[in-house]
């Protein structure tokens, strides 16, 4: 149980990062006019696989070294 609440919180952590990280992109170039929601909705998948990607990498050290 311990173990589902740890990998919860690093993977909100890591989504935070990624939406910290995302907003120092120029997201405006790549938006043709008028597609905004398609856009926040790419954005949104965006943050949620590099949060998954970094995550699974900081779970998958962890478990490197601590086991």
């Amino acid at each position: 149980m311990l173990d589902f609440y740890l990998r919860v919180i690093i993977y909100f952590f890591c989504f935070l990062l990624a939406l910290l990280g995302m907003s120092a992109l120029d997201f405006n170039r790549f938006i043709k006019q008028g597609k905004i929601f398609q856009a926040q909705v790419l954005y949104f998948v965006i943050c949620c696989a590099l949060a998954y990607l970094m995550g699974s990498f900081m779970i998958a050290l962890m478990y490197h070294f601590y086991r």
